[in-house]
C-alpha cells in the first residue's frame, strides 16, 4: 500500500493487525507511526493499551507476548516497535503474524534496510500484513517533492529555490520539512509564495551565492560572477562543501550534454526529456550555445577528477578552496 492509502484508511478507522514499515526513507515511516500513536486510542485508553518498544532494548518474545494480550477497557491495544531492525531473531515474528490478534495493532518500524526477500518472514508479511516500503527519494526529485508538499498546504515557492534548498539541506525529508514549516510560520499574513529573500533571512542560504547561481554563471561563462561565487564558497566552506558543488555541477553539465542530443527542442519536449522544470530551459540553452559536446565531456571528466582529489586521492596538499578555483578556471577556459 502507498503512504496515502494507509493514512486514508487510518482516518476512516480501517485498521489492520500488523503494519510492517520498512525502507531507506524514515520520513513516511515516522509519519504513519506518529498518526497511529496519536489517533487510534483516546488519552485515557493509552494508559493501559499503548506500548512503545525500541528494538535494541527488547526481544522478539516480549513483543509477541505483549501483542497477544487483550486490551483493557478499549477496543484495541497499540504496540509500536521503533528501530525494529535491531531486534534479534526477528524471524520468529512469523509465529505471530500468521495468526495475529485482531484487537492488537502492531506497528514495526524496520528502518534504513529491507528484509531478505528469500526469507519466509518476508513472504508471510506480504501475505498477512500491511507492508509499506519507504523508498529513498533521489536528490533530483526533491525540488518537485518540495513543491508538492507546499502545494498541499496552500503555499508555493519561487522557481529554483527548491533546488537551492536541496543543495543546502540534502535529501533528508524530515530536515527539509522542519525548515519548510519554519518558513510557513514566518510567512507574512496573507502571502503564500516562499521567496528567495525569505529563505535567505530565515535559513541562511544566500540568494546570490549558491550552487544554482554558480551553475548559471559557469553556463553563461560569466567569469566575474563565477569567481565571486567561488570566493564566497571558499569563505563559507561549511555551508558550501566542495563535494556538493561538484555534484551540482555534474548534474547541470550532464543535462547540457543531453540537451545537445535532443532533436525536438520545443520547451515541453525538452522539459520531458531532460526531466527539468521548463523555467530552467533557457539556462541549458545558453550553456549549450557556449559549450560543445566535446568540451562538456571534458568538463565531466574534470568533475570526476576533482571529486577524487577532494577526497584525498591524487592530492597531497591542495585545499578544497584551491581545488574549486582551479576547477572553475578549467571549466571556463
Amino acid at each position: 500500500m502507498t503512504y496515502e492509502q494507509i493514512i486514508s484508511n487510518l482516518r476512516k478507522k480501517i485498521y489492520h493487525p500488523v503494519y510492517f514499515l520498512t525502507g531507506e526513507e524514515p520520513y513516511y515511516i515516522d509519519r504513519i507511526t506518529e498518526y497511529i500513536e496519536k489517533n487510534i486510542l483516546t488519552e485515557s485508553e493509552k494508559t493501559f493499551n499503548q506500548i512503545v518498544f525500541y528494538g535494541k532494548d527488547t526481544d522478539i518474545g516480549t513483543v509477541i507476548n505483549t501483542a497477544k494480550r487483550f486490551p483493557m477497557m478499549a477496543n484495541y491495544q497499540v504496540v509500536i516497535v521503533k528501530e525494529a531492525q535491531n531486534i534479534k531473531e526477528i524471524d520468529k515474528l512469523i509465529y505471530y503474524i500468521e495468526n495475529p490478534l485482531k484487537s492488537t495493532i502492531l506497528v514495526l518500524n524496520y528502518k534504513y534496510k529491507e528484509l531478505d526477500k528469500r526469507k519466509k518472514l518476508y513472504k508471510s508479511l506480504n501475505k498477512h500484513c500491511i507492508v509499506f516500503n519507504s523508498k529513498k527519494i533521489y536528490e533530483d526529485k526533491i525540488p518537485g517533492w518540495i513543491q508538492n508538499f507546499l502545494s498541499e498546504k496552500g503555499f508555493s515557492i519561487e522557481p529554483g529555490i527548491g533546488i537551492v534548498l536541496t543543495d543546502f539541506l540534502g535529501s533528508d525529508l524530515s530536515r527539509i520539512v522542519n525548515e519548510l514549516e519554519k518558513l510557513i510560520i514566518v510567512m507574512p499574513k496573507g502571502e503564500t509564495l516562499i521567496t528567495a529573500d525569505l529563505v535567505e533571512k530565515n535559513i541562511g542560504i544566500s540568494k546570490e551565492f549558491n550552487n544554482l547561481e554558480f551553475n548559471k554563471a559557469l553556463g553563461r561563462k560569466d567569469i566575474l560572477k563565477a569567481y565571486r561565487i567561488a570566493n564566497y564558497f571558499c569563505k563559507n566552506p561549511n555551508s558550501n562543501p566542495l563535494t556538493l558543488t561538484i555534484s551540482s555541477l555534474y548534474y547541470f553539465f550532464s543535462k547540457v550534454l543531453a540537451y545537445h542530443f535532443v532533436k525536438d527542442k520545443s520547451r515541453s519536449n525538452l522539459a520531458s526529456k531532460l526531466k527539468i522544470n521548463p523555467f530552467f530551459i533557457s539556462e541549458y540553452q545558453a550553456a549549450a550555445r557556449l559549450y560543445s559536446t566535446g568540451k562538456i565531456a571534458h568538463i565531466i571528466s574534470l568533475l570526476r577528477k576533482y571529486d577524487l582529489k577532494s577526497k584525498g586521492m591524487g592530492n597531497v596538499s591542495m585545499t578544497d578552496c584551491e581545488l574549486l578555483k582551479e576547477l572553475t578556471y578549467h571549466i571556463l577556459h
